[in-house]
């Protein structure tokens, strides 16, 4: 049913992760059914309206104002189907990773997912997705074999590399627009344990855990991805009593390997240096099942408010650390609640094969920060607090995000070079040339150079 604002169904087709980022269009729908999703674009198309979408709503705060729109809630019925003979997995459009890794797992399979089970998938993984498995996988997008969508002439399609090649190629980070999704197969890839977990430390040990980590990462093997953050957690109940209401660094991640000996040896060589340097606060690093991995990174629930910001960098040197330090360590005055370094390489950079056109990263580290809004101020001291990062940053930025990451889509950044956005657009072109779906097109699509 379409409701418009004050109509029943309304709020819970605009409801968002991101509290900071409501939507307000014109008229919106929750679609259950391939059915739905026709009749939506049908009321669009008569009433003129562009359609733009969403699932979980947790990048609401990367895309563009949607007004004058009829906005799509995607929660597809049907359950996630594992086949573990292919080792793939059909996933509903609005379906959590929780519920895929925990369809998976007794498979012995799990999926490169996010480091939180309340993500939904479809955003996450066409967008890109940075996964706590990554080093090995390589970007989310990557594992798609096949994408299920409604387009603007209302056809259900099933697209993969038989069917449609360059529009298969251009859903998988292009950016959006081509239609509404309804689901996606993905691969998916044996593991039964895994060693994973954060240690936090006190705020004043960060600058020798940081140098520390960072020799580390350079060569580390591709079995582990980690990342680094400095935590400025409120006392709040929510919050272990050993963290509330001071800052730290925390070392967090998965090491996975066919062997659970290498993978013990990898986590040992990891953090037997870090543990030397002082006695964590916390410490949850352990051998576990891989629904773990949704817990290591203590992602909160929302609805939060959240204003946040994203950037891929190139590799740090010291005077990158001092930088880094001076804007987000302890003393820094930083209002983030966590700001960090996630590590890229492997897989990231050199995928075992070509995938869509954003299949791999020129990155070494990828940067997210992100505070709490509670009001107005809260928020303008962020975004402020963003810029001032952006400009300590500014040496080691490539310029270029991760879709899925990005919290700010008013800031200067891109996803593509200006030869890939021009051949997205011709595919955008051919899939919906009245131009329904273009307000949905990511703010990041077409690099500023």
């Amino acid at each position: 049913m379409i409701a418009k604002p004050g109509e029943t169904g309304f709020d819970t087709a605009t409801r968002v992760f991101n509290s900071v980022a409501i939507p307000e269009p014109a008229a919106a729908t929750t679609a259950r059914t391939v059915e739905q999703v026709r009749s939506a674009l049908r009321y669009a198309t008569e009433h003129g309206l562009r359609v733009r979408m969403h699932s979980t709503g947790h990048g609401a705060g990367a895309v563009r104002p949607v007004r004058d729109a009829l906005l799509i809630r995607t929660a597809l019925d049907g359950a996630v189907t594992v086949d573990p003979t292919t080792r793939t997995a059909r996933i509903p459009a609005g379906t959590r990773w929780e519920t895929v890794v925990k369809a998976a797992e007794p498979h012995g399979l799990t999926a490169a997912h996010g480091s939180s089970g309340s993500v939904g998938v479809v955003g996450y993984t066409l967008g890109g997705g940075l996964s706590p498995y990554g080093r090995l996988t390589g970007l989310a997008s990557n594992t798609v074999r096949a994408v299920e969508l409604v387009t603007a002439d209302g056809r259900h399609r099933r697209v993969d590399t038989e069917s449609d090649p360059d529009l298969f190629w251009a859903l998988r980070g292009g950016g959006g627009g081509f239609g509404v999704v309804t689901a996606v197969e993905i691969d998916l890839f044996p593991v039964s344990r895994v060693i994973t977990g954060a240690a936090y430390w006190p705020g004043a040990l960060a600058d020798r855990l940081l140098s520390t980590w960072l020799d580390w990462a350079r060569d580390a093997p591709a079995i582990a991805t980690t990342s680094v953050r400095v935590m400025n957690f409120p006392d709040v109940p929510d919050v272990p009593e050993a963290l509330a209401g001071r800052t730290t660094f925390t070392v967090d991640g998965v090491v996975h390997a066919d062997d659970i000996g290498a993978a013990r040896l990898c986590a040992d060589d990891l953090l037997g240096p870090l543990r030397a340097l002082g006695t964590p606060l916390l410490d949850t690093w352990q051998e576990d099942a891989p629904a773990a991995v949704l817990r290591a990174h203590m992602d909160p629930e929302g609805p939060l408010p959240i204003v946040g910001d994203h950037l891929l960098l190139d590799e740090f040197d010291a005077r990158a650390s001092a930088s880094f330090l001076d804007v987000l360590g302890e003393g820094s005055g930083s209002p983030l609640v966590g700001a960090g370094l996630r590590q890229l390489g492997g897989a990231y950079a050199a995928p075992p094969s070509p995938g869509g056109v954003l299949d791999r990263l020129d990155a070494r580290y990828s940067y997210a920060g992100s505070g709490l809004a509670a009001d107005p101020e809260a928020a303008e001291s962020l975004r402020s607090h963003c810029t001032k990062v952006r400009h300590a940053l500014a040496p080691w930025n490539t310029g270029r995000v991760v879709p899925s990451f990005v919290e700010d889509g008013t800031r200067r950044q891109g996803h593509l070079d200006t030869r890939q956005a021009v051949a997205v657009a011709r595919v955008r072109a051919a899939v919906d040339p009245e131009g329904l779906f273009r307000d949905d097109i990511s703010p990041t699509d077409l690099r500023q150079e």
